[in-house]
């Protein structure tokens, strides 16, 4: 499965992205504000692409994780969490920094909500670390809206407690 935007090729991620997944996944930097990343080294990486794959076999999948690819480069993953009853998923993405503000999320974004809405998913929403200012107000520019506030904690500052912002949109 493939899905073509103006400037974007998205396509299921798999274990040949492993150099270019594990660039970004692996980056303290890149992966700052992210709950479960950054990964600790190419073997998390490798397990992760592994059971994204797994995922893409199966006839239902609980998750739809699209490589990024840029001219046939993969520069970043965006990711689509069914929920149980398969009427809401969340959605989440992650961009190697080296292109960042370029608008590549939202676009690669929109295409996986339209996708989303495809599968008959009626809720998507999203959640960031409440200073993670681009993933918000990429949310914004995706029409979501502030629904709720909670806690976390972000794999890569320890313990330390975090506000998580959550951004929904909803479809009849």
């Amino acid at each position: 499965m493939k899905i073509r935007t103006p400037r974007l090729t998205l396509r299921p991620l798999s274990g040949a992205d492993l150099p270019t997944a594990y660039a970004y996944a692996g980056d303290l930097e890149n992966t700052r504000f992210m709950m479960f990343l950054p990964d600790a080294d190419e073997a998390e990486t490798a397990l992760h692409l592994a059971q994204a794959e797994e995922q893409w076999r199966m006839d239902n999948p609980e998750r739809y994780e699209f490589a990024v690819c840029v001219e046939g480069m993969h520069i970043g993953c965006v990711t689509l969490y069914m929920q149980e009853d398969r009427s809401e998923a969340e959605l989440g993405w992650v961009l190697h920094k080296a292109h960042w503000r370029k608008g590549y999320v939202t676009e690669a974004a929109l295409a996986v909500i339209e996708f989303a809405r495809s599968l008959g998913v009626k809720r998507i929403f999203a959640c960031c670390d409440s200073e993670n200012v681009a993933s918000y107000k990429t949310m914004e520019k995706l029409g979501m809206q502030l629904c709720g506030k909670g806690t976390r904690t972000n794999r890569s500052m320890g313990e330390e407690l975090r506000v998580e912002l959550v951004y929904d949109i909803r479809y009849e």
